[in-house]
């Protein structure tokens, strides 16, 4: 596949100054500089805990304090009402224990991904109400729950919305809505995660009381762990929450978040140990249907219970696994035998665990480059996840498709859809015949290069410097280089041909790459070939030793 390489205009007085003011590299600095931090550089390489907004320029944040201060005063019956992945666990276990450290006894909800699907449901709430609970506080959701919320109010249950997701043109009538995606927000930053929003209401709560600033600080490391785990932007805010967060993360005291670091094998923590540590072990409970025991684990203080539940994720998550590699080859082989040429993926299957086709269509998005659809049908009904690419809006693209979709959500780049299975194949026709009228073929991948390389950024020294620019993330990518007239010194597949690993010489210097998913290009290059490479530059530890190795993301013969 054709990519395309871009390079940013590097401003090289702006570097200068950069460099000079900051103390850091030159390649450091270029970095920084491609990523327009200009006014907040300080923030980005040093935040502090005083870079934390106020959290009563949110919106209804008075409003939800109060009411929740009143809750704990009369020692009311509350109720948290929380997501199934790693964001909404961890907003709920933040939420559950700095309220039950103030006084009060609640308790917590969890819909069942595979019954219940996402979100507020009339059913819980019946079963709620029935239990005498005063009030609800909802969690990395209830934004769109407007009926739900309309019913728990004929019930006389009473709810506080925390979310981070996009409201509709009308708002949930609850008593309060916090969230600052609100047409009407005043809040500085308005991409937090449901559990930054938690953390801002904790940190808000704190305040009304005069309490110590460690209250609500404590809780970083989860804070940090839900905020990487959700792909939410990490700039502004978010960096705060995760730089700090990280370094409480390698000394936390949530016993069930040190016991799952051990038995994921984790021994450096950054950004990727959460991402492809935590992560994938958590949300592999809510993709089963064994989300309670992932919030148990946070809040279990008996260390034995805690390294039990951490194994049995460790069990999920290979199970998990297994389903999505399954899932992943039959998809491959209805792709090969007649879908690979249409601009939109879409595929079908009765056979399929639809909690985990979500991670398999973006595998697919990401190999193909393609727009996909991957949807299961259990009897009549077909339960699916889509993912995109830039440049294609999927929500959209659907809005435009309704005839054949029972209902649609989400947004641009992901969606999630029902669709009967006597309607799938026209299903197909129609959103496939509307992308003919996009510009859908003309979309490549592009790769953003901050700078070109030399054998002298080759070393230890480097790579230390470039830890400034951590943790990465979402709006935050690692940085991606160019280097350029390299001679191919060795050139071999791993992983049965899935990648590809090469000795490049530059004169007497001798280079290690490695390209994951890039193994079809060991038939493409020979032994002494000059090619240029774009990739990341990274520390490799093998038997002991360390060195520098460049993670490719695109090869070409140099000219």
């Amino acid at each position: 596949m054709n990519k395309k390489w871009e390079y940013y205009n590097i401003n090289t007085k702006e570097v200068e100054e950069i460099s000079n003011k900051y103390n850091v590299s030159k390649l450091v600095a270029t970095v920084i500089s491609n990523k327009n931090l200009t006014n907040s550089i300080d923030v980005f390489l040093n935040p502090t805990r005083k870079d934390f907004y106020d959290p009563f320029l949110m919106p209804d944040m008075e409003i939800a304090v109060n009411r929740i201060i009143k809750a704990i005063e009369n020692k009311e019956k509350v109720i948290i009402y929380g997501d199934y992945d790693v964001d909404g666990i961890t907003s709920i276990t933040v939420l559950k224990k700095f309220l039950q450290d103030r006084g009060l006894i609640v308790d917590s909800y969890i819909p069942n991904r595979l019954d219940e699907g996402y979100g507020l449901n009339k059913n819980a709430i019946d079963n709620i109400v029935k239990q005498k609970y005063t009030l609800m506080i909802t969690v990395d959701c209830g934004i769109s729950g407007l009926e739900e919320i309309d019913y728990a109010n004929s019930l006389g249950l009473e709810t506080v919305i925390t979310d981070h997701h996009e409201p509709a043109e009308t708002l949930p009538n609850a008593l309060a809505v916090v969230d600052a995606k609100r047409k009407d927000n005043k809040y500085p930053f308005n991409q937090l995660a449901g559990v930054g929003v938690v953390f801002k209401v904790i940190q808000a709560i704190s305040i009304k009381y005069n309490l110590e600033e460690k209250e609500f600080l404590k809780y970083l490391d989860l804070v940090c762990v839900g905020t990487i785990s959700d792909i939410v932007p990490l700039v502004d805010e978010n960096r705060v929450i995760s730089k700090l967060g990280l370094k409480l993360v390698e000394v936390t005291k949530n016993i069930g978040l040190r016991a799952l670091l051990n038995v994921a094998g984790c021994k450096t923590i950054d950004s990727t140990t959460i991402s492809f540590g935590v992560a994938p072990r958590v949300n592999a409970c809510g993709r089963l249907g064994y989300e309670q025991e992932a919030l148990d684990l946070f809040l279990t203080d008996n260390i034995v219970q805690a390294q039990d539940i951490a194994k049995r994720l460790n069990k999920y998550n290979s199970e998990r696994q297994h389903k999505e590699v399954k899932i992943f080859n039959d998809a491959i082989q209805m792709i090969e035998n007649g879908e690979k040429n249409k601009n939109c993926i879409i595929l079908g299957n009765e056979n399929w665990h639809h909690g985990v086709i979500g991670i398999v269509s973006s595998k697919v998005t990401e190999m193909y480059y393609k727009p996909s659809i991957l949807i299961c049908f259990e009897g009549e009904e077909g339960k699916g996840s889509g993912r995109s690419i830039q440049g294609f809006d999927l929500h959209d693209t659907l809005s435009k498709c309704p005839d054949h979709i029972e209902r649609f959500g989400g947004h641009s780049m992901a969606i999630g859809i029902t669709v009967k299975k006597s309607e799938f194949d026209k299903f197909k026709e129609n959103v496939e015949t509307y992308s003919e009228q996009t510009n859908i073929k003309e979309l490549v991948p592009i790769i953003k290069i901050d700078k070109e390389i030399t054998s002298e950024d080759i070393n230890i020294e480097t790579i230390k410097d470039l830890k400034a620019l951590e943790p990465y993330g979402e709006a935050n990518k690692m940085p991606i280089f160019i280097y350029k007239n390299l001679k191919i010194d060795s050139i071999r597949a791993l992983s049965e041909g899935k990648h590809i690993k090469l000795t490049l010489r530059d004169k007497n210097i001798i280079i290690d790459a490695i390209g994951f998913n890039m193994g079809k290009l060991v038939d493409e290059y020979l032994l002494g070939d000059k090619i240029d490479i774009v990739g990341s530059l990274e520390l490799n530890k093998f038997n002991g030793r360390e060195s520098v190795q460049i993670n490719l993301k695109d090869i070409r013969k140099s000219y």
